[in-house]
């Protein structure tokens, strides 16, 4: 992995009586999203399987920082503006 791995973060979403956060991580042309609590891949477009590893591990242990990250998002307000500070 390059240093130029991104990583994005949902809202909390439910399903049934679970939440979950999907996590999308992207380095160039490769990309591969994830969801917590379960560390499941939801897809994997180029990274090897022990880049897949060190994500999952990551996700693992970073949980709390990421359900803090995805208790931020507002879908309604990036849904709006992009995500863009806006001009008024």
């Amino acid at each position: 992995m390059s240093e130029e791995l991104k990583m994005s973060v949902s809202s909390m979403t439910r399903t049934k009586d679970n939440k979950a956060v999907y996590i999308l991580f992207t380095d160039g042309e490769k990309s591969a999203e994830l969801s917590l609590p379960e560390g499941k891949i939801i897809s994997n477009k180029g990274f090897s399987d022990e880049e897949i590893a060190g994500l999952k591990y990551y996700i693992c242990n970073n949980q709390e920082t990421i359900y803090a990250m995805a208790k931020k998002v507002n879908p309604v307000k990036a849904m709006m503006n992009d995500g863009r500070p806006s001009a008024f």
